[in-house]
């Protein structure tokens, strides 16, 4: 069976989840195209992670399918967009093309419909607290307490401040528990350390 076909935007140190948004400023002429093309078709587009900085770096197996929601078209051709995370999905083939954008052959991930225990929900709930202190970072706790599972464990995956290597292996988690899971591990890591210099690289 054929995959789906999808125009990426290969982004290191940035991850979109599934019913989450990513606000994008986009100024490069060949993503400029990309979003213009989108917006012509179906307006989606695949964020995924490059292996290395470098120009036509290897991509990593795994991205998400955004939606393109609201968007601002500026005067100089610029544009400012919203992505709505659709699917996971799994890079097939990177395929030969002569768009000044890259675009692949990818299969669509179902993730499983899953939900934290009491006890998941509050180990996570607890790391997360003494991370943000940590930190500093001020938090709205009554407005995390009202989130669901999906957008408490997805939201932080996709915001929380690690490293590329890191928030890779968030994405890749098949589900909600098994990234939770991760987050408290990542979290308690960082909680030994002095700062955020000290990344973690996950292999």
């Amino acid at each position: 069976m054929a995959g789906t076909r999808l125009s990426i935007f290969p982004l290191s140190g940035v991850i979109l989840l599934p019913d989450q948004q990513l606000p994008l400023h986009i100024f490069e002429p060949r993503y400029r195209a990309l979003v213009s093309d989108a917006l012509a078709r179906d307006r989606r587009i695949g964020m995924i992670q490059p292996q290395t900085a470098s120009e036509g770096a290897p991509l990593f197996a795994i991205g998400c399918v955004g939606k393109i929601g609201e968007v601002e078209a500026l005067e100089d051709g610029r544009f400012n967009i919203v992505l709505e995370g659709q699917s996971r999905f799994r890079l097939l083939r990177e395929l030969d093309v002569s768009t000044p954008f890259r675009q692949i052959e990818a299969e669509l991930l179902e993730d499983a419909d899953e939900v934290l225990s009491s006890a998941e929900r509050a180990s996570f709930e607890y790391e997360a607290r003494e991370f943000a202190d940590r930190q500093g970072y001020s938090v709205d706790w009554d407005s995390v307490a009202r989130l669901d599972d999906t957008a408490l464990i997805n939201g932080v995956s996709q915001i929380a401040p690690f490293d590329a290597a890191a928030k890779q292996v968030l994405l890749e988690a098949p589900g909600i528990r098994a990234r939770c899971e991760l987050l408290v591990q990542l979290m308690q890591f960082f909680g030994r350390h002095d700062g955020m210099d000290d990344r973690m690289t996950l292999q």
